[in-house]
C-alpha cells in the first residue's frame, strides 16, 4: 500500500522529512510520496530516509493554484500534485522561490489584518514556527498558544479560511502554468482533492477538470479523506472519461490534524499498481 499525499515540517506538516519517513516504515508502507506545499526542501532528507528504511520513495509536490477566470474568491483555488521520478532541474526550483516571495508579502498583510482584529500575532511568530514555509497554520497555532482559540482547526475556520476576515488572498500561478511547470521539469501532474474545488454542481466541477486535462493534467486523486463513497465513485468515472491516471492519499499533517492518519486515504489504502501507472506515465 501506498500513500502519495503527505507533509512535513518544511511546509504545514509537524514531522519532519526523515519522521514521516519512519512512521511510514513502521507502518509498513509500500511507497510514499511527500508533497509539501510549493516547496522541494524537504525531499533528499526524505529520500535519504527511505533508502536507509529500504521504503520506496517518490519525490513531490502540491502547488497552490488560482483560477482568475473564477469570480468569487471561495472557489478560485485550485492544487496541483506533482510527483517526479528524477529530481526536477534547477529551473523549476527558481520558479518556486518566485512563488515563496509572494507568500511571504501575503503573510505579511495576513499579520496586519489579524492585528488589526485585535489579535496580538505577528509575522515573526508565525514563522518561528515553521522550518521553511510559513502558512495558515502556523499563524493558526500562534492564536491557539496565545489562548485565543482551542485547536488550531477552529482558528482557520473563524479567522483564516477563504472568505473569513484575516484571509488574504495569495497571488498564486493558475493551474495551466503549474501543470506546464511541473511537465516541463519530468514530472506528472495530479488534481489534488477535487472536492475542495468548491463549486457543489458537478456540471462546473467536470468542466473544470475537463479544462485542466487540455491543459495537460494527468491524473486526478480519488482517495482523499474529503472523499466518501459517492465521491471516490464520481472521480473515479471522470478519470476514466477522460483518460487520467487517479492517485490518491492520506493529506497527512502529522499533530496538527491528528484526524488524518498516515495510509489512510479516507478508510482506503491505496495500492500500489497506482503508482505503477503513474511510473508509466512518466515513462519510467
Amino acid at each position: 500500500m501506498v500513500d502519495l499525499h503527505t507533509h512535513s515540517s518544511c511546509s504545514d506538516g509537524t514531522d519532519s522529512p526523515a519522521e514521516l519517513i519512519r512512521r511510514a516504515a513502521e507502518l509498513e508502507l509500500e511507497a510514499l510520496a511527500l508533497t509539501d506545499h510549493d516547496t522541494l526542501e524537504g525531499l533528499e532528507e526524505a529520500a535519504a530516509e527511505s533508502a536507509r528504511r529500504g521504503l520506496l520513495f517518490l519525490r513531490g509536490i502540491e502547488l497552490s493554484a488560482r483560477r482568475q477566470d473564477e469570480p468569487d474568491e471561495l472557489r478560485r483555488a485550485v492544487h496541483v500534485l506533482g510527483y517526479f521520478f528524477e529530481p526536477p532541474d534547477g529551473a523549476f526550483a527558481e520558479w518556486l522561490e518566485t512563488i515563496a516571495e509572494k507568500r511571504r508579502a501575503r503573510n505579511r498583510a495576513m499579520a496586519e489584518r489579524l492585528q488589526s482584529l485585535g489579535f496580538d500575532v505577528r509575522l515573526e511568530e508565525a514563522e518561528a514556527l515553521a522550518r521553511r514555509i510559513t502558512a495558515r497554520p502556523h499563524f493558526a497555532e500562534v492564536l491557539v498558544r496565545k489562548g485565543y482559540f482551542p485547536t488550531v482547526r477552529a482558528a482557520i475556520d473563524a479567522l483564516l479560511a477563504e472568505g473569513c476576515p484575516a484571509y488574504v488572498e495569495k497571488e498564486d500561478p493558475s493551474p495551466a502554468e503549474c501543470i506546464e511547470r511541473i511537465r516541463s521539469a519530468g514530472g506528472v501532474t495530479s488534481l489534488a482533492h477535487p472536492r475542495r474545488l468548491g463549486n457543489g454542481d458537478p456540471a462546473q466541477e467536470e468542466a473544470i477538470l475537463r479544462a485542466l486535462t487540455d491543459a495537460g493534467l494527468q491524473a486526478v486523486e480519488v482517495w482523499h479523506p474529503d472523499h466518501d463513497g459517492r465521491a471516490v465513485s464520481r472521480y473515479g468515472q471522470l478519470a476514466r472519461k477522460y483518460g487520467l491516471a487517479v492517485t490518491g492519499g492520506s493529506d497527512y499533517h502529522g499533530a496538527r490534524t491528528p484526524d488524518l492518519r498516515l495510509g489512510d486515504a479516507g478508510g482506503v489504502r491505496v495500492r500500489k499498481s497506482v503508482l505503477d501507472e503513474l511510473r508509466r506515465r512518466a515513462g519510467h
